[in-house]
């Protein structure tokens, strides 16, 4: 048995220096989980609610004082006196469900609730002297989720623009994409080389190459379609080739340049409707040959993403983002509209562990692609990357090959890649 014996958790400061909240989660045998919670800047407006204080005198309004104090006097004293046992992720998940009682965690806070779900999960896999991503792979199994454990590809973001940038461009994140074919490793080492060849040619341009919130370059360009050129040049200068090696990508996060109808961005003269924005990112693609396109529209157009999809779905991964935002009722019914093929998963969007993969299975159970992702806001906590390895992702979004608390994540899935061909090898 791995039953509670105490859960607290505190304030703490994300990557941002905006207060976020870790929790820990005592067993009765003395081990240990900790977990801390991730927030977004460009947050979709149907994301579960992240409880904030909104004390001016504190963190101007941003502490997270309510959160742990639901925490510390609520969640956790309920979870000890109901005696289950830790390796129950789903009846402890849906105990937290229950506690709360809203449709978005608004009574008691999606960080609050996650923080709980995150530090158990990795109390039960500790407790039974395996690896996270194996536990977790064991609770997808669980939930009919089949896909097989192995390491996704990394999907790097180079430049910072839109809300992780300094407003320097419209689009969010351009996205450098190794080759599947490759190993992680391998990727891993072509997205670094690329990034430093990307920050040597702003510099030697006299352009601005300080870093976003997610690790990117944030340049003063002209245009979104010069951030591309610049990778473009910066992947050949490093002896690569697009389409080959490596392949482009876009957060374009639309929400952030969409207001009465209209798409606004420095690439056109006008405002584009949506027609119009569409037939530039064919324009792009017939460019750029992009393999992810995430966000293009507005996060409740739905018809506009359904003939998007139809025009370039079976050239590029249409991923949802704000659109879904990991919220299995949005996803149904972007599945029954064909709304789009891949998904973006963020556990904080919906709050619980059990209810991040109930989203990724019915996701597989569409054929779509599943793209685990962390926050803007992120601490050192490399839970994200056991995660995406455990239900088998396609892909990960962890920012840039730069900056403490997304090398973490990296470094992490380095590691289990090594864990994995090991054991692989000693199987034989």
């Amino acid at each position: 048995m791995s039953k509670i014996k105490r859960i607290w958790s505190y304030e703490i400061l994300d990557s941002r220096a905006t207060p976020t909240i870790e929790c820990v989660c005592l067993l009765e045998s003395g081990v240990l989980g900790v977990y801390s919670v991730p927030s977004g800047a460009s947050t979709g407006t149907h994301e579960s609610l992240e409880l904030r204080d909104k004390d001016e005198t504190r963190y101007r309004g941003k502490g997270v004082l309510k959160a742990v104090q639901n925490v510390n006097e609520v969640i956790g004293p309920s979870l000890v006196l109901s005696g289950i046992d830790a390796t129950k992720q789903s009846e402890i998940d849906a105990k937290l469900i229950e506690m709360d009682g809203t449709e978005n965690k608004t009574r008691l806070g999606a960080n609050s609730i996650l923080s709980v779900s995150g530090a158990v999960c990795k109390a039960a896999a500790a407790e039974q002297k395996i690896g996270l991503y194996e536990w977790i792979n064991k609770l997808a199994i669980e939930k009919g989720i089949k896909a097989k454990m192995h390491i996704p590809t990394a999907v790097f973001n180079m430049i910072n623009g839109g809300l992780h940038g300094a407003g320097n461009l419209d689009f969010q994140e351009f996205f450098l994409i190794p080759a599947s074919t490759k190993s992680f490793s391998e990727g891993l080492r072509i997205g670094a080389e690329i990034y430093m060849v990307i920050g040597q040619n702003l510099a030697r341009r006299g352009a601005i190459h300080s870093v976003g919130d997610e690790g990117g370059y944030a340049p003063n360009l002209f245009t979104n379609a010069d951030a591309l050129e610049i990778m473009v040049e910066a992947i050949g200068q490093a002896n690569y080739q697009v389409g080959r090696d490596v392949f482009l990508g876009l957060d374009v996060a639309s929400n952030t340049f969409y207001s009465d109808g209209v798409y606004t961005i420095r690439d056109k003269s006008a405002p584009l409707n949506e027609d119009s924005l569409i037939s530039y990112y064919k324009e792009l693609n017939n460019i750029y040959h992009m393999a992810i396109l995430e966000d293009p529209l507005y996060e409740d157009a739905w018809e506009g993403w359904k003939k998007l999809k139809s025009i370039l779905g079976s050239q590029v991964s249409i991923v949802g983002d704000d659109l879904l935002v990991t919220n299995i009722k949005r996803l149904e019914k972007a599945i029954q509209n064909d709304s789009c093929n891949a998904v973006l998963v963020k556990p904080n969007q919906v709050g619980t562990i059990s209810e991040t993969l109930d989203v990724i299975k019915k996701s597989y159970d569409a054929n779509w692609k599943v793209m685990v992702s962390h926050r803007s806001g992120e601490t050192n906590d490399s839970f994200i990357a056991d995660f995406a390895v455990g239900v088998g992702s396609h892909y990960v979004k962890f920012g840039a090959p730069a900056r403490g608390e997304r090398i973490s994540k990296y470094n992490r899935l380095a590691a289990i890649e090594k864990e994995l061909l090991y054991k692989n090898e000693s199987s034989k």
